[in-house]
């Protein structure tokens, strides 16, 4: 087993685990079986409980790991399917070695940071390599070199290294190298002062990404060498994407990084076919067709909340050779303004999850303005619930219908909590969540849509559609096309007057990847094209 870690110095928002993700998207066409993980020093157990104002999205795993959003990046970059031990938090650590200690476990020793704490991260990390079954483990290390809360994170690693041999794990730095536009100059000191932050708690770089605006001259590379103690060839330019974050692997690979990544661990593979990979970049550079898609959210202003989102429809504009222009739509503009002044015109509309009552209505109203304008629509999890909310109160004359979410005395409560969370006191790790099942019902669109009678979706909420209404919301044109396969929960709801209007109960931009986009997207899309002309 080989082990890379991966870890961040001078500034965050760098782009480590877009870094992780993209050399093991070139390892892997290698030939090599990669798989990642994510070390988070902040103290919550997941981020499951944090904003996404905080935090960006939450990524959501098969096996129903509230993880943080690199985790995406990491799936749909590689092949690997990732479960709850892939992502650690100084959380779940302390969490831990507390219940170990109130057990007695520790044999009465006094528990400490070195070795309990250490230990505990060790474990995991052999853990996760033994159970993938993997040649390689990328291991991300969230934060900054120099943070407190992540200091056990790289003693432990430097206790790892030492245990498991130099010649079995390297590690990368992905640094900052800034241009100093007064002087005209890109400056190294900030990279040898992380460095040498690093090096104080005994770990030294083989390898240095750099983060940059300009290109690096000879001169830079050769004083980051000799200051930052890596050869010549290890200081790699990393500078900011022209179009899209999928050409990171291209641009890592032509730099040289995996060939040096590969040296270092005396692993002998082919060089990478990136072929596939070029063929996809090429089809978001230079697309032949552009559509207009509305995002009515709560959290538009912050790019990282709805992060899986935008990479899924530029999996599916891709896949038809389609630029996808969003629109980013706050709901609560559309609650003070009304819908039609900021979705005319738009070819497609996404309405998205999200928890809390603010900016419900304006997502009721864009849902209102999709069905009767006849836009194509997709809603996704509390977006197939506004959908029916609007429906119930629109179509079927519930007048005031709601979520008990939103309004727990409301006369109509189309949609209401799970029974099975009626008695939840606890917020984190709590919800219905992973992946379940879902069977579609012949003759629907959704059926059309995915081509089979059934899907693995995963799901993430405390609340659903309350099937009392059902056969009143039928009868008035609401279709259900997909259910758990117990019947009990709904799934998939469409319209049966609307040329494309379909939500889901589930995310199923969890499971798009960039040569192979989630059929509820790229139907989306092609819809959406359709409607643009």
């Amino acid at each position: 087993m080989k082990y890379i870690f991966v870890t961040g110095g001078v500034v965050s928002s760098l782009g480590k685990g877009l870094a992780a993700a993209s050399l093991g998207t070139i390892l892997e066409r290698r030939g090599l079986k990669v798989t990642l993980q994510k070390l988070d020093p902040y103290l919550n157990v997941d981020p499951g409980t944090m904003s996404p104002f905080q935090h960006g999205e939450v990524y959501v795993l098969s096996d129903g790991a509230e993880t943080d959003l690199d985790l995406g990046h990491y799936e749909r970059f590689t092949h690997c399917v990732l479960s709850r031990e892939n992502n650690l938090t100084s959380g779940q650590v302390y969490e831990t070695v507390l219940m170990k200690e109130r057990r007695g476990d520790y044999l009465g020793k006094t528990v400490q940071v070195i070795p309990h704490i250490t230990d505990e991260i060790k474990n995991r990390i052999r853990s996760v390599g033994a159970n993938s079954g993997a040649d390689i483990l990328i291991t991300e290390i969230g934060g900054t070199t120099g943070d407190i809360e992540g200091l056990p994170f790289l003693e432990a690693i430097r206790q790892f290294i030492l245990e498991v041999g130099p010649d079995n794990a390297i590690i990368m730095h992905v640094t900052l190298v800034p241009f100093i536009k007064a002087a005209g100059e890109l400056k190294t000191k900030p990279t040898q002062q992380s460095i040498a932050k690093l090096r104080e708690i005994g770990l030294q770089p083989q390898v240095i990404i750099c983060r940059t605006e300009m290109p690096l001259d000879q001169d830079v590379r050769q004083k980051l060498s000799m200051f930052c103690n890596v050869p010549l060839d290890a200081v790699i330019e990393a500078g900011d994407v022209e179009h899209s974050i999928y050409e990171a692997p291209l641009n890592l690979r032509e730099e040289g990084l995996d060939t040096i990544v590969c040296r270092l661990l005396r692993l002998e593979t082919p060089d990478p076919d990136l072929t596939e990979w070029k063929r996809f970049v090429q089809r978001l550079i230079h697309p032949k067709k552009r559509v207009r898609v509305a995002i009515v959210g709560k959290y538009v202003e912050l790019q990282d909340a709805y992060k899986s989102i935008y990479e899924s429809l530029a999996h599916a504009g891709a896949a038809q050779d389609c630029a996808i222009d969003i629109v980013q739509v706050d709901a609560e503009d559309i609650e003070v303004e009304g819908a039609e002044k900021y979705l005319q015109g738009v070819a497609g509309i996404l309405v998205p999850g999200g928890f809390g009552e603010r900016g419900v209505e304006g997502k009721i109203k864009a849902a209102k303005f999709a069905r009767e304008s006849r836009t194509p629509f997709l809603g996704l999890c509390l977006g197939m619930q506004v959908a029916s909310i609007e429906f119930a109160r629109n179509a079927c004359g519930l007048e005031n219908a709601n979520s008990t979410e939103f309004d727990p005395d409301t006369a109509y409560p189309v949609i209401s909590m799970m029974e099975e969370q009626l008695d939840v006191t606890d917020k984190g790790a709590s919800m219905r969540l992973g992946t379940w099942e879902t069977k579609i019902r012949e003759g629907t669109l959704a059926h059309q849509v995915y081509g089979k009678n059934h899907a693995s979706e995963r799901h993430r909420h405390r609340y659903e559609f309350n099937q009392k209404y059902r056969e009143q919301m039928e009868a008035a044109g609401f279709v259900i096309s997909g259910t758990s396969p117990d019947g009990t929960l709904v799934e998939l709801i469409e319209l049966k007057n609307h040329p494309w209007f379909l939500a889901c109960q589930y995310h199923p931009e969890f499971q798009s990847k960039p040569n192979h986009p989630h059929p509820l997207f790229k139907a989306f899309i092609a819809a959406s094209l359709a409607n643009e002309d």
